[in-house]
């Protein structure tokens, strides 16, 4: 794959999707599948498919190119004591399946309890995006996205809930809209300490069992 070398904004890992070129093997592969998909990739409609969906995929799977972990880095302690739990609430996140490459589409809830330093929230975005844009399954997404936060913020819990839709469920296979899947992970006083558990469930806005 050859990129150009224009400077990525803040926050992106690959060039700009235009800007890369295509191998010639890449968009074969695209023709092969729309012809045994029952179609002609040399009609006027899919001329430039190929190219374009090899893009989108680029895209789609950026994450690759991402090291979640350097979204932690700098991390602030003037924080006047608070000590309390910082949660990011229902942040829109898109991903695929690693066994259909189907899209997942869906929110997180995202919150820790500091030791004595806190990251720039809009980095726990950040980190959910990284692992989001590669190949996935949720149950891995979730627990990938608390153990990096675990790993390098040292808090004294984290607390991860996704809950998404399954274009592998619900536009193929049993065909069943409408349909969300909900994982966590808890770690720490989240998991040790069942006040603590509900009361960050509560902020997230889920009913505790």
């Amino acid at each position: 794959m050859t990129f150009d070398h224009a400077e990525p904004e803040d926050g992106d890992t690959v060039a700009s999707p235009a800007k890369i070129l295509v191998p010639e093997e890449v968009a074969e592969a695209v023709r092969t599948l729309i012809r045994w998909a029952g179609d002609d990739p040399a009609r006027e409609g899919l001329l430039d498919t190929p190219a374009r969906v090899a893009r989108a995929w680029r895209e789609y799977c950026q994450g690759y190119a991402d090291d979640p972990a350097r979204h932690l880095s700098r991390v602030f302690e003037e924080v006047g004591g608070y000590d309390e739990i910082v949660l990011l609430k229902d942040i829109p996140f898109q991903s695929h399946c690693e066994h259909h490459m189907a899209p997942i589409i869906g929110k997180a809830h995202i919150a820790y309890l500091p030791k004595d330093h806190v990251v720039g929230i809009s980095k726990l975005a950040r980190v959910l995006h990284a692992f989001a844009r590669r190949l996935q399954v949720q149950e891995r997404l979730t627990a990938q996205v608390a153990d990096c936060i675990w790993e390098h913020l040292d808090p004294v819990g984290v607390a991860v809930v996704i809950e998404a839709s399954h274009a592998c469920m619900t536009a193929r296979g049993v065909r069943t809209p409408g349909v969300t899947m909900v994982t966590s992970r808890m770690m720490g006083v989240f998991r040790d300490d069942d006040r603590s558990r509900k009361e960050v469930l509560a902020l997230m806005g889920i009913a505790a069992a």
